[in-house]
């Protein structure tokens, strides 16, 4: 099975080796057919504390870093 390659930007890098992104995605209500936003927040490992607070990033499933770390990052999205 393919992993999740998520893009989102970084809302918190204050914990050490990790980073915070906020996910946003858009779909379709099946039965309103109204357009509704949904936000998520994923906890990310990010080896060289190299990412700060409004980058743009994408991050990739992996294994677990720790109870809520299961994403890493692989790099800048412009």
């Amino acid at each position: 099975m393919p992993k999740k390659i998520l893009t989102g930007v970084v809302v918190s890098d204050k914990p050490n080796k990790t980073i915070t992104v906020l996910v946003e995605r858009k779909y379709s209500h099946p039965l309103l057919k109204k357009v509704i936003k949904v936000r998520k927040k994923y906890n990310a490992h990010d080896e060289n504390n190299k990412f700060k607070t409004g980058d743009r990033v994408s991050i990739i499933e992996s294994k677990p870093f720790s109870k809520n770390k299961k994403f890493q990052v692989m790099g800048n999205v412009k």
